[in-house]
């Protein structure tokens, strides 16, 4: 038994490894770099040994990608707890979301940018995935109002992730992050009843908002 529990831990070791190995190699050199030779190379393992653990390099990557949404939904669950009990937590964690991609670029590409077999919104999808999308949805649920919680969770995602490729891009003005993410977030805490209001207010004064 002691022989056969050294042998697993030496391969999840092994694992680990490997997957740690190729996001260095990408966040350094890119996804390019990362060849199951060059990995090789540096594990000091032959390729054999690699492919024991992994088929082919889009398994790897995807590996890795899967790490990242388990990273990544820690990030946004420290955010949405961090936030008072009068506040929204949606600020802070949009701001953790835009600082998530900003600091691991390599990794926010396997997540999603490369293509994977990796699927989303499916029965099938890795509990990092679904966890990940939990945490922005709990954020959405409390501002949803009669708005579908998933629907309106997908456009808070697609706005984000928007606003990373814009920035990568440098489309947009560096300056001026602050002031997106809370025209951002300020949306989302207007519900259909509140833009009625607000709409009625802006062309008669006189109408209350109580």
């Amino acid at each position: 038994m002691a022989i056969e529990d050294r042998r697993a831990r030496e391969r999840a070791e092994r694992h680990r490894l490997i997957l740690e190995t190729a996001r260095k190699l990408a966040e350094s050199e890119g996804w390019d770099a990362v060849t199951t030779r060059r990995l090789s190379t540096e594990i000091e393992y032959s390729q054999p040994v690699l492919y024991k653990h992994f088929s082919n390099m889009e398994a790897i990557a995807e590996a890795v990608a899967i790490d990242g949404f388990g990273e990544l939904g820690e990030a946004l669950r420290a955010a949405r707890t961090s936030a008072g009990t009068t506040e929204s937590p949606l600020i802070p964690m949009a701001q953790a979301y835009l600082s998530f991609a900003r600091d691991n670029p390599a990794l926010y590409d396997a997540m999603f940018i490369r293509a994977t077999k990796l699927r989303f919104a499916a029965e099938d999808t890795p509990a990092p995935l679904q966890e990940a999308f939990g945490e922005l949805r709990d954020a959405v649920a409390g501002v949803s109002g009669e708005r579908d919680v998933d629907t309106l969770t997908e456009v808070l995602w697609g706005a984000l992730h928007g606003l990373i490729m814009l920035d990568r891009g440098g489309r947009l003005r560096p300056q001026y992050d602050a002031e997106r993410i809370e025209m951002l977030a300020t949306q989302f805490l207007l519900t259909p009843a509140h833009n009625v209001i607000r709409e009625a207010t802006a062309s008669n004064p006189t109408v209350s908002t109580d």
